[in-house]
Protein backbone atom coordinates (compact mmCIF):
# COMPACT_ATOMS: atom_id res chain seq x y z
CA UNK A 1 0.00 0.00 0.00
CA UNK A 2 1.85 3.12 -1.17
CA UNK A 3 1.53 6.69 1.02
CA UNK A 4 -0.05 8.23 -2.18
CA UNK A 5 -3.29 10.50 -1.37
CA UNK A 6 -6.12 8.85 -3.97
CA UNK A 7 -7.93 12.58 -4.15
CA UNK A 8 -4.85 15.03 -4.01
CA UNK A 9 -1.90 12.66 -5.05
CA UNK A 10 -0.01 14.11 -2.53
CA UNK A 11 3.20 11.88 -1.86
CA UNK A 12 6.18 11.53 0.48
CA UNK A 13 9.22 14.37 0.04
CA UNK A 14 12.75 13.97 0.39
CA UNK A 15 14.40 16.53 2.61
CA UNK A 16 16.99 16.69 5.14
CA UNK A 17 17.66 16.47 8.82
CA UNK A 18 19.64 19.22 10.31
CA UNK A 19 21.59 19.08 13.12
CA UNK A 20 22.77 21.77 15.20
CA UNK A 21 26.03 21.70 13.92
CA UNK A 22 24.07 21.79 10.42
CA UNK A 23 25.12 18.30 9.18
CA UNK A 24 22.44 16.84 6.77
CA UNK A 25 20.85 13.59 6.96
CA UNK A 26 18.00 12.24 4.13
CA UNK A 27 14.80 12.43 5.71
CA UNK A 28 11.36 11.18 4.79
CA UNK A 29 8.29 13.91 4.88
CA UNK A 30 5.28 11.47 4.68
CA UNK A 31 1.62 12.64 4.36
CA UNK A 32 -0.77 13.21 6.77
CA UNK A 33 -3.04 9.89 5.57
CA UNK A 34 -6.21 8.48 6.73
CA UNK A 35 -8.02 5.62 5.53
CA UNK A 36 -11.97 6.39 5.14
CA UNK A 37 -15.01 4.95 4.67
CA UNK A 38 -17.25 6.85 2.09
CA UNK A 39 -21.10 6.34 1.10
CA UNK A 40 -21.25 6.80 -2.47
CA UNK A 41 -24.96 8.02 -2.86
CA UNK A 42 -24.41 7.77 -6.97
CA UNK A 43 -23.42 3.83 -6.37
CA UNK A 44 -25.59 3.59 -3.47
CA UNK A 45 -21.98 1.60 -1.66
CA UNK A 46 -19.15 2.34 0.86
CA UNK A 47 -15.92 2.85 -0.44
CA UNK A 48 -12.56 2.95 0.89
CA UNK A 49 -9.87 5.62 0.31
CA UNK A 50 -6.70 6.57 1.42
CA UNK A 51 -7.04 10.65 1.80
CA UNK A 52 -4.82 13.34 3.08
CA UNK A 53 -6.34 15.47 5.37
CA UNK A 54 -6.15 17.88 2.27
CA UNK A 55 -8.38 15.78 0.70
CA UNK A 56 -10.71 15.18 3.31
CA UNK A 57 -11.47 19.37 3.41
CA UNK A 58 -11.36 18.71 -0.70
CA UNK A 59 -14.32 15.90 -0.23
CA UNK A 60 -15.85 18.01 2.03
CA UNK A 61 -16.45 21.38 -0.32
CA UNK A 62 -16.94 19.74 -3.47
CA UNK A 63 -18.71 16.49 -2.66
CA UNK A 64 -17.53 13.06 -2.92
CA UNK A 65 -18.60 12.15 -6.94
CA UNK A 66 -16.96 16.03 -7.73
CA UNK A 67 -13.64 15.21 -5.95
CA UNK A 68 -13.43 11.46 -7.42
CA UNK A 69 -14.13 12.58 -10.39
CA UNK A 70 -11.35 15.30 -10.61
CA UNK A 71 -8.66 12.92 -9.11
CA UNK A 72 -9.61 10.21 -11.71
CA UNK A 73 -9.46 12.77 -14.52
CA UNK A 74 -5.81 13.90 -13.03
CA UNK A 75 -5.01 10.29 -12.77
CA UNK A 76 -4.41 10.54 -9.09
CA UNK A 77 -6.51 7.02 -8.92
CA UNK A 78 -8.16 4.83 -11.48
CA UNK A 79 -11.83 3.52 -10.76
CA UNK A 80 -10.57 -0.26 -10.28
CA UNK A 81 -8.36 1.11 -7.45
CA UNK A 82 -11.16 2.43 -5.35
CA UNK A 83 -11.83 -0.41 -2.96
CA UNK A 84 -16.14 -1.30 -2.93
CA UNK A 85 -16.82 -2.62 0.88
CA UNK A 86 -19.89 -5.16 1.56
CA UNK A 87 -22.87 -4.37 3.18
Amino acid sequence: MSKICQITGKKAMVGNNVSHSLRRTKRLFNVNLFIKKFFYVEEDCWIQLRVSAAGLRIINRVGLDAALKDAVSKGYVAWKDIKVLDA
